[in-house]
């Protein structure tokens, strides 16, 4: 059809007719040879377009149910590992330091007590020095005096300063023990992402729960989406939807954390929408906390042009892992601004609003006689 078009054109230039009509039959012609935006049932019709090109789904209350439904089944994970109500005590772990007091004995701390003292009195801390007392070794041991070698790993404080008590036992009579964890470090947590201060966290004696973790980090960045908030915990990877967990009732300080587990806050920008075509101011936008819908997005863009937009094609292109998927939205249909704030947008979707036919002629006659019409409307208003 396009090899047809310039003598069409030569044929009706030659003719006698006025100026308008002869803009107006060229314009006919050129809708022949007009070329855009074409799906597959456009090109199976003899329209434009690619009869490869994926087929549209016509966006009603019944995709809209079956979307929701397929959104909600992949968003379903499993997160009771998550969860714990009764957190276990703190054992004491490689790498800890311990504080350790035998009352009315106090040469059996002294190295402990040498340490500190030192440190005191010079009024000089080493930014990498061990904090006083007895750190457990790679093996889990202490060494303690009377006692040597000492394995208080996966113990916890009570039962630590239990064992150690009946070894003093031997050597003093009635031995008055204290015993607890001077300095936090076997445990650790790691948080990345849009946080304040990201970085490690250590484990104490208080469970770290996910808004534990998140509040020593200084909090979330306003660009955090508390949507895409990704637990890694070995060869698992759980996603946790703050916004969701709320709205469904469920504390999300419950969520504990383990040694190794690492928290990342994903940025709003990763999640963005990009609205074109006629519409008012065509732009990329940004979910908010993992929810967009078509109406906000025509909205927060102008809404569809009035001079240039086609109401009847509005499309939404969605790359599925194993296909590409495009819906269309008929906003003169009654109901059809309710459809659209129902239909739930997705991260990386295209909005796209198509021309109308009136303003594609415009712009081909436009293009191949620059201000022709506007001449032309001048001439036959001339006296």
């Amino acid at each position: 059809m396009a090899w047809f078009c310039p003598v069409a054109i030569r044929d009706l230039s030659r003719s006698v007719v006025p100026r308008l009509s002869l803009l107006f039959a060229v314009g006919l012609a050129l809708s022949a040879c007009a070329t855009g935006i074409g799906f597959g049932e456009a090109a199976r019709s003899g329209g434009p377009g690619d009869a490869s090109a994926p087929s549209t789904e016509l966006i009603t209350e019944t995709l809209i149910e079956k979307e929701r439904a397929a959104l909600a089944g992949v968003a379903r994970q499993d997160l009771t590992p998550l969860f714990d109500s009764t957190p276990p005590p703190y054992t004491i772990g490689r790498g800890d330091i311990l504080s350790i007091v035998v009352w009315d004995h106090p040469e059996l701390a002294a190295g402990g007590m040498t340490m500190a003292a030192s440190a005191a009195d010079s009024g000089v801390v080493q930014p990498n020095a061990t904090p006083p007392g007895f750190a457990v070794d790679h093996l889990g041991r202490i060494q303690f005096p009377l006692i040597g070698l000492l394995g208080v790993d996966g113990k916890t404080e009570e039962d630590a300063r239990a064992l150690l008590t009946g070894k003093l036992a031997r050597y003093i009579a009635n031995p008055n023990v204290t015993l607890r964890v001077q300095a936090y470090r076997s445990r650790r947590v790691y948080v990345d992402g849009e946080v304040r201060t990201p970085g490690l966290q250590a484990i104490d004696d208080i469970p770290m729960t996910l808004v534990e973790a998140l509040n020593r980090a200084g909090g979330m960045q306003p660009n955090a989406d508390q949507s895409r908030i990704v637990i890694e915990r070995g060869e698992g990877r759980y996603h946790v939807n703050l916004r969701e967990l709320v709205q469904k009732g469920v504390n999300p300080g419950t969520i504990l954390l383990e040694h190794g587990d690492l928290v990342r806050v994903h940025s709003r920008d990763e999640s963005k929408v990009f609205v074109s075509g006629e519409v008012i101011s065509p732009k990329a936008l940004t979910m908010h906390d993992g929810r967009l819908t078509l109406n906000e997005a025509l909205g927060e863009t102008g809404g569809i042009s009035p001079l240039s937009g086609d109401a009847r094609q509005v499309y939404v292109v969605r790359k599925a892992p194993d296909r590409t998927r495009v819906f269309r939205l008929d906003a003169r249909d009654s109901g059809a601004l309710a459809m659209a704030e129902s239909f739930e947008l997705r991260p990386k979707d295209v909005v796209y609003v198509a021309a109308s036919p009136l303003a594609n002629w415009n712009r081909h006659l436009s293009l191949l006689f620059p201000g022709a019409l506007t001449n032309a409307v001048g001439v036959t208003n001339r006296p």
